[in-house]
């Protein structure tokens, strides 16, 4: 459709809509509806014509048109509600005098309302014989047409409701979503975990390695982050005696744009006192495949052409195993010292920042040349302390910290550890973090006395997980970009496009 052809389309269904209003029909909002198309089609769609006529079902339907087509004194169209879309059938001689002659200058995309008694066509299909239909809601934009969909990608992503209205992929995509959201809670809280909430404006930002977005509170006269995790308080949490909890959270990183990355993402993250990180990888686990199975009806996964088992116990590894297995050229020496390790990730093309240490570099190669081959469900543990600073260190390796991370189909999920709850210990790693922080590093962590008061009054032993919500739901839906199961994706302004 050309820019002429639709200016004239809104500018037709404006003078419609103007009629509309001079009639005093604009626009009602009392029109009950009473069915929904799915339930029907599930559950009288089985039932034949004599069937229908025998016992007729009378039921109120409403939703957006999608499709019509007028044969003389009769019409076909298609409306489409929350659930999907059922049929309508309309004859001149069957609707209150000339209803069907306005209903034959209504639009593609209006809301209408429509009364009448379920049948089935010639073809089979369960429809509405429609006694009565209303106009609801004028559409005053043409949508794209039926038969093309909406394919443009950017398009997609900006106008959201428009996708939803036009691609039932969309449509199925966020329904998972809900669906995901909906196991998540119901399973914690039958593992007696407390759902909570926690503040997203932080006077420091902690919890993660992350930039944080800044504003300002005039009436407190104070700047304030919002929240890049909400971990250090769920922590404070556990220090008051809320010793199994859950948050399903919001948050904000001040960074790039990618795949896999939106400035606003959703997380969950979970706390459970008198538990260590093997604890949380055997809850993960079974909460993982749980999922899948029952959103899904299968423990198989298919994402992007690869296909995965969740049935099968989740490999287990740790970084410097990991790091061996896809570098056949490295040896267990090369992870080993400072100047050994640099060396590695110079053969490897790695860039390094001088500053960093020695864990920082084994991550650093476990990211750019491990990370994207795991393929099948895998928990990496043993992740240097000096990535890990809020993290408990191993007791049998102190360079370690008793983390894990699950990764499926190259993609991290999952990252757990056992919660650090030494006060004195977390307060040297807030004191290095600042350091990197001297270095140059925006992301490190500032140092957050009142976390170190709440340590000093006693946190349990625990161990914590955050699990990426948004990169699960890509997963299960098998969609390449995370901006594709965000309803509202962060996106370039057009004038800077």
């Amino acid at each position: 459709m050309t820019e002429h052809e639709s200016k004239d389309q809104i500018a037709q269904r404006r003078a419609k809509l103007a009629a509309l209003r001079k009639a005093g029909v604009a626009y009602p909002n009392d029109f009950k509806r009473d069915a929904l198309a799915l339930p029907l089609h599930s559950r009288f769609g089985g039932k034949s014509s004599s069937e229908l006529e025998a016992e007729p079902v009378h039921v109120k339907v409403a939703g957006r048109m999608m499709t019509c087509r007028i044969m003389g004194k009769s019409a076909f169209a298609h409306i489409q509600d929350m659930s999907g879309q059922i049929q309508l059938y309309l004859k001149q001689d069957q609707l209150p005098n000339g209803r069907f002659a306005n209903f034959k200058h209504w639009d593609l995309g209006d809301i209408v309302g429509a009364e009448g008694r379920l049948f089935k066509t010639k073809t089979g299909e369960l429809s509405v014989m429609v006694r009565e239909i209303r106009l609801l809601t004028k559409a005053l934009r043409p949508f794209p047409e039926k038969f093309h969909g909406l394919t443009d990608q950017e398009t997609r992503y900006r106008q959201r409701y428009l996708d939803l209205v036009m691609n039932e992929e969309t449509r199925e995509r966020f329904r998972v979503r809900h669906a995901l959201i909906v196991f998540l809670r119901r399973f914690l809280t039958e593992q007696d975990f407390v759902e909570v909430e926690t503040p997203m404006m932080h006077p420091i930002p902690g919890g993660a390695a992350a930039r944080p977005f800044i504003t300002y509170h005039n009436k407190l006269d104070m700047q304030l982050f919002l929240r890049i995790a909400p971990e250090l308080y769920l922590k404070r949490l556990v220090v008051g005696g809320m010793e199994k909890i859950f948050e399903i959270n919001r948050s904000f990183r001040n960074e790039g744009l990618s795949t896999r990355h939106n400035p606003e993402f959703t997380m969950l993250e979970l706390y459970q006192a008198y538990a260590d990180y093997h604890d949380l990888m055997d809850l993960t686990e079974e909460m993982l495949r749980s999922l899948v199975k029952e959103v899904l009806g299968s423990t198989t996964l298919s994402y992007q052409g690869e296909q995965v088992d969740l049935s099968e116990r989740f490999a287990r590894m740790t970084v410097k195993e990991s790091i061996l297995k896809f570098n056949p050229t490295l040896a267990a020496s090369d992870l080993e010292s400072l100047d050994r390790a640099r060396a590695a990730a110079k053969r490897l093309e790695i860039p390094l920042e001088d500053h960093w240490g020695l864990g920082k570099i084994q991550l650093e190669i476990f990211e750019q040349t491990v990370e994207a081959h795991i393929k099948e469900p895998t928990f990496i543990t043993a992740f240097p302390t000096e990535v890990s600073p809020l993290a408990r260190r191993s007791e049998r390796d102190g360079f370690v910290a008793d983390r894990f991370e699950c990764f499926v189909f190259g993609r991290e999920l999952v990252n757990g550890f056992s919660e650090l709850n030494d006060p004195d210990d977390q307060a040297d790693r807030f004191r290095q973090q600042l350091k990197e922080r001297e270095a140059g590093d925006e992301s490190a962590m500032e140092f957050d006395e009142d976390y170190i008061c709440a340590l000093e009054y006693g946190m349990p032993p625990a161990a914590g997980e955050g699990i990426g919500i948004d990169r699960l739901v890509m997963v299960l839906t098998d969609s390449p970009s995370i901006r594709d199961v965000l309803l509202f994706p962060q996106m370039r302004s057009k004038d800077s496009v």
